[in-house]
């Protein structure tokens, strides 16, 4: 239930921000579509790290682990993203027919 409420607020929002700015007269669009996948990352994510965590939501110090909790996941994402780029780079990306039997 809290779920499906979150998510009627989540598309409302979204519904909100795409009006607007089509009222505009579509002069910021990739504006809104970068706004709305950012909205819809931070839901998405926070709503997988969170999954199963004890926080309160209704104190300050409960807003502040689940802060601590999500910035701490997203600098471990660009980290392994770091290492995954290190590794694809210095990976030797040149044609190897050494194993390649000639028939």
């Amino acid at each position: 239930m809290v779920i499906g409420t979150t998510l009627l607020v989540i598309a409302v929002i979204i519904v909100v921000i795409w009006v607007v700015i089509e009222i505009k007269r579509l002069k910021h669009k990739i504006f809104a579509i970068i706004l709305i996948a950012l909205i819809l990352f931070s839901y998405i994510s926070a709503s997988v790290i969170f999954k199963g965590q004890e926080i309160d939501y209704k104190s300050a110090s409960g807003i502040m682990d689940a802060t601590k909790l999500y910035f701490s996941w997203l600098g471990a994402v660009f980290v392994n993203l770091k290492s995954v780029t290190s590794y694809a780079i210095k990976r030797d990306w040149g044609s190897n027919n050494t194993n390649v039997k000639e028939e």
